[in-house]
């Protein structure tokens, strides 16, 4: 993967900008996805997206001292990690918005799931027509995951514009 898709990647996890993503910072895109998707604590589905959430954080943060800086996210990230990691939480966050649970997303749902991960606004609709191609108008569950993999791994996807710039900060390694 290259370093402009993972900083990328960071910089959307990095929720406060700082350089560091915090264990709160990363657990707190299942809260939100559960929130904008009326999801109580309760629901199986919240309690599954948490651990799966809190299984990635541990891999993420190589020194195990709650925070994982660019450098760590970069030595960490890959097709190995997303495979066995990275598929289940983000397939988990799909699972809250997936209403129906049919294994589609409306427009509506992935917009919702796309701002509650993280990602602007801007852009929903050019990613969701872009996995979209057949215009059935939802997204089905294999397509989003493999289009994250595919920028993770290759840094292109048709979902690219789904993660937003660089923040300017983020341009080189952060430093804690």
């Amino acid at each position: 993967m290259s370093d402009a898709a993972k900083r990328r990647i960071f910089a959307m996890l990095d929720a406060d900008g700082d350089g560091v993503i915090t264990r709160g910072e990363y657990l707190a895109r299942v809260d939100r996805a559960a929130a904008a998707f009326g999801r109580g604590p309760q629901d199986p589905l919240v309690a599954a997206a948490r651990a799966a959430h809190r299984e990635v954080f541990g891999r993420m943060d190589g020194d195990g001292d709650g925070g994982v800086t660019f450098e760590e996210y970069r030595d960490w990230a890959g097709h190995e990690t997303f495979e066995q990691t990275c598929r289940p939480a983000l397939g988990s966050l799909f699972d809250l918005a997936d209403g129906d649970g049919d294994g589609r997303l409306t427009r509506e749902e992935f917009t919702g799931l796309r701002t509650a991960s993280g990602n602007p606004a801007e852009g929903a609709d050019a990613a969701f027509d872009a996995l979209d191609p057949d215009g059935d108008g939802t997204v089905d569950r294999a397509a989003y995951l493999a289009a994250i993999h595919a920028f993770l791994t290759t840094g292109s996807s048709p979902m690219a514009g789904a993660y937003g710039d660089v923040r300017p900060g983020l341009r080189e390694p952060s430093a804690r």
